[in-house]
């Protein structure tokens, strides 16, 4: 059963039609499932599988009290591997198709008021320690260009080009663009790169634009437990890997950018899914806030869909 779990997750990978957090989300879902079907029903084989079985599923989810965004990510990746079954003639019959997907209300993205995402900026710039010149760079680069934070931590030195000030990234589905940073934002990203990221870097051959402790990558769940920290401390709890992102998009529409440049700066392919941020610039013009989720799920979604840890 889980050998063709695995060929499954590598036509996703070879069609290149989903990003790798999503593939890794898949992966984990379909692992859950797996065992589910395994340990709680003793089944072998996927033949085995009835409706009902997956409908026990369902079940056993909302009563695990997952959030309905978890469970209609789980619901997808479940119906995605029935489908690649039928369609690779491992099954006649795709027991999912009765497999209701739950409904999930759709948030507008939350975005900082100015203001806030100054004093967040502000704040490590109060020390002088190597990480904290990380820090301040990283997460001026992040609300000046709007990229999401698994394209923040995947840059490698040489996608920063200081002397013309702009940074190239990649985004979903491989595709790339270049985005240009003010130049205060290149001035820190100088400093960091010339003067704290060796001292972080320890002297080993590495790529990466950000590094952690151990003078590795950085990752989205590194970079999010270092946000949090700082917003801890200018008083701001509810944030997420993609607060900044969401707060670059609605502050450049309120000051007056042009929609299909943030779309750019974004990397959507779509200017609708940019134009929900007109509403959240709208809103913060009239003093109020973007609404986001206010159950405990395991993840949030950013504006197009990108999940991000929690």
């Amino acid at each position: 059963m889980r050998d063709s779990i695995g060929r499954f997750l590598s036509a996703l990978e070879d069609e290149n039609e989903f990003s790798a957090n999503t593939v890794s989300a898949y992966r984990n879902d379909l692992g859950q499932f797996v065992r589910y079907l395994e340990e709680r029903l003793s089944l072998t084989s996927w033949p085995e599988v009835q409706p009902s079985n997956l409908t026990s599923y369902a079940l056993e989810l909302r009563e695990r009290e997952y959030a309905a965004s978890t469970v209609a990510r789980k619901t997808a990746a479940v119906k995605s591997f029935f489908g690649y079954l039928v369609r690779s003639g491992e099954l006649r019959a795709d027991p999912s198709e009765s497999l209701a997907t739950p409904r999930v209300e759709k948030f507008a993205p939350k975005a900082l008021p100015e203001e806030d995402v100054q004093a967040l900026l502000a704040e490590p710039a109060k020390q002088c320690t190597p990480e904290a010149q990380r820090d301040l760079a990283m997460m001026q680069m992040l609300y000046a260009s709007g990229m999401r934070v698994s394209e923040l931590v995947s840059l490698d030195v040489d996608d920063v080009d200081l002397a013309s000030g702009s940074v190239r990234c990649t985004g979903k589905q491989n595709r790339r663009r270049e985005i240009d940073l003010p130049g205060a934002v290149v001035e820190t990203t100088r400093t960091y790169v010339t003067e704290a990221r060796p001292q972080i870097c320890r002297g080993t051959e590495q790529s990466a634009l950000f590094l952690n402790q151990r003078g590795t990558r950085l990752t989205r769940q590194g970079f999010w437990l270092i946000l949090k920290q700082y917003a801890h401390r200018v008083g701001i709890d509810d944030i997420t890997p993609h607060t900044l992102r969401h707060s670059f998009a609605a502050h450049q529409l309120t000051r007056g950018r042009d929609l299909g440049d943030v779309q750019r700066m974004l990397g959507h392919v779509s200017i609708s899914t940019t134009q929900v941020y007109q509403q959240v610039a709208s809103d913060l013009a009239n003093g109020t806030s973007g609404q986001q989720a206010s159950d405990k799920a395991p993840e949030s979604a950013d504006a197009d869909g990108e999940r991000a840890p929690a």
